[in-house]
């Protein structure tokens, strides 16, 4: 066999290993870019590749094998999920409605023809039952956190009106603690696409948080880069409790009332809407910043 017939022989074959080792990079490739794709999508697809390759197809199997086991988890956990949730809202509504019958016999009671000792045993009494409704809310609220993502309605929304409307409805919240809020609300309309009754929520929840930790001062702005900030005086916080105020039920235990889940729901908000939210702790102020 003469030099030229094996080179002919190793040029061939040379060319089938080249055009083998394309084959195999576009498949990968397409598997690279389609596995992404094919995870995020609520459609039952799996992988496909255009080769007989044994290592490709191999490959191809065990991807969809998992891909199907991911599929499985995911439905076991949706599902355990809503059930959940049920059960907690059943809970919650189960509780709510004795404590709003105790609290209103409580309310109904004439302190007048009590002894000390009675009253001071009913204003325990008003205490835990304070307690427990705030925990069957708390309960209520987790449920809640479960479908966070479930619905959300973007359109173009004005910040300043929702902000202020949140602020006139804590009113009488501000006068029972003694708060004069002083609002700094740019006169120029800042319009963002976003969903409404989750930046009211935004903001009832960070309003509320603020006057739970205020030592009398709370300050609530919007300047014209659409930068909400959210102070208050808090002499009994520090850093490290600042740094984990946005942790689901962290407790404040030093706070007038202890804090639950509301930071924790506003910041799911807030990124849900493509902002951000963080918290800053300078000279005894606590100030909530969110940009959306």
């Amino acid at each position: 066999m003469s030099i030229w017939l094996y080179l002919i022989i190793t040029v061939i074959l040379l060319l089938v290993a080249i055009i083998k080792i394309i084959i195999m990079k576009k498949e990968i490739k397409n598997i690279t870019q389609n596995l992404p794709i094919i995870i995020k999508s609520d459609t039952n697809s799996l992988i496909t590749i255009g080769t007989n390759d044994n290592d490709l197809k191999n490959l191809a199997k065990t991807l969809n094998n998992s891909l199907k086991e991911l599929r499985r988890l995911e439905l076991e956990y949706n599902q355990g999920n809503q059930e959940l949730k049920r059960s907690i809202t059943d809970i919650s509504h189960d509780l709510r409605t004795p404590l709003t019958a105790i609290r209103g016999y409580l309310d109904l009671i004439d302190y007048k023809n009590l002894t000390s000792k009675q009253v001071e045993y009913l204003k325990i009494i008003n205490n835990k039952t304070d307690t427990l409704i705030y925990l069957t809310e708390q309960l209520f609220d987790f449920s809640k956190t479960l479908e966070i993502h479930d619905d959300i309605n973007k359109r173009e929304t004005c910040i300043n009106t929702i902000l202020e409307e949140v602020i006139c409805s804590y009113y009488d919240l501000f006068k029972e603690n003694n708060i004069e809020p002083i609002v700094d609300i740019t006169t120029q309309k800042i319009m963002k696409t976003l969903d409404e009754n989750m930046l009211k929520r935004i903001f009832e929840n960070v309003i509320s948080n603020a006057i739970k930790y205020s030592d009398n001062t709370v300050n609530i702005s919007l300047n014209k880069e659409g930068i909400i900030c959210v102070s208050n005086k808090a002499k009994d916080l520090d850093n490290v409790t600042v740094n984990k105020i946005f942790d689901r039920y962290y407790t404040v235990k030093n706070a007038k009332k202890s804090n639950g889940i509301g930071l924790s729901i506003a910041k799911q908000l807030v990124e849900l809407n493509g902002g951000k939210i963080k918290a800053d702790y300078t000279d005894d102020n606590l100030t909530i910043t969110i940009k959306i």
